[in-house]
């Protein structure tokens, strides 16, 4: 037997019954400075969910205080609004924001990058990565085409040279090689990679000293010229200042800037569409600047 499916009341049309046809005017403000993010995504929402927009910033650099959006709907249309246009700004802006302190501190050395987003749910993966984009890291280890063989495929490949073996036939793609030391020592790890053609080397243990015994290593060996270093693993913003004094190239930078907390906001009613009170509400917020 079917069972019947029930529609469940929303208690927001009992709640709103004596404004259902009035026009409400609402704004969203930023609490805090930061990268706003995932504008567009808005603007695409707040059109499926029937509003009128009237102003929206574009994606870049908010200031705490400034008005970010500004629309007209019924008054269920806003209350749904305040959860949902919210939602698709808030987590990329936080994400945005955490990526660009980690490149504004790096002052351009090592090159920053945040390749988490690949591990997050596929209906959040784009939105994360346009985030990490927007705050001037990059998604991605290396700007070339590449192969990644990381400790997994070395595991099922037998070894390091094994699994560089593997997939010597793709000349046309750098060949990135993850190091923890688990099979051997890590400055071992690495000399084989090199020997084997690595092109570039993710030493993704964490230990900032693993960094400076391949570093020694390879040097020693004459091969630090011939690959790239990138270093990873529970890096902190706190940490970049001493990091950036180690001999790598990047710095892979994982759940402080996917997991960064969301860019705090808020919606404010303004008023209703016809009277003083809405043309003029959230006067004294700040108009938010395009960005340089």
């Amino acid at each position: 037997m079917t069972a019947m499916r029930v529609s469940v009341p929303d208690l927001r049309d009992e709640i709103l019954r004596s404004v259902a046809g009035k026009q409400v005017v609402a704004c969203i403000i930023v609490e805090d400075d930061g990268i706003l993010a995932e504008s567009d995504a808005v603007a695409s929402e707040a059109c499926r969910l029937g509003l009128r927009l009237q102003r929206i910033s574009t994606d870049g650099p908010v200031r705490q205080g400034d008005e970010i959006v500004r629309f007209v709907g019924s008054a269920k249309q806003i209350a749904i609004a305040e959860d949902v246009l919210i939602g698709v700004m808030a987590k990329a802006s936080g994400i945005a924001t955490a990526a660009r302190r980690f490149v504004d501190q790096a002052g351009g050395r090592p090159k920053i990058v945040s390749g988490a987003w690949k591990k997050m749910p596929a209906s959040q993966k784009e939105s994360i990565r346009r985030a990490v984009l927007l705050g001037g890291a990059s998604c991605r280890i290396t700007d070339r085409p590449f192969v990644y063989l990381d400790k997994n495929y070395i595991r099922m490949l037998g070894g390091i040279v094994s699994s560089l073996a593997a997939v010597a036939g793709f000349a046309d793609r750098e060949k990135v090689v993850q190091l923890k030391g688990r099979y051997q020592d890590i400055m071992q790890e690495a000399a084989e990679a090199v020997g084997a053609g690595a092109d570039l080397l993710h030493i993704d243990s964490g230990r900032p000293d693993d960094v400076n015994r391949v570093s020694q290593a390879l040097r020693q060996l004459g091969l630090r010229h011939q690959v790239r270093l990138a270093f990873g693993g529970n890096v902190r913003l706190e940490d970049l200042d001493r990091l950036r004094m180690l001999d790598i190239d990047i710095l892979d930078i994982g759940r402080q800037i996917v997991d960064a907390p969301l860019l705090d906001m808020r919606m404010e009613v303004c008023g209703v569409a016809d009277t003083q009170e809405a043309r003029e509400g959230c006067a004294d917020h700040a108009a938010v600047p395009s960005p340089a």
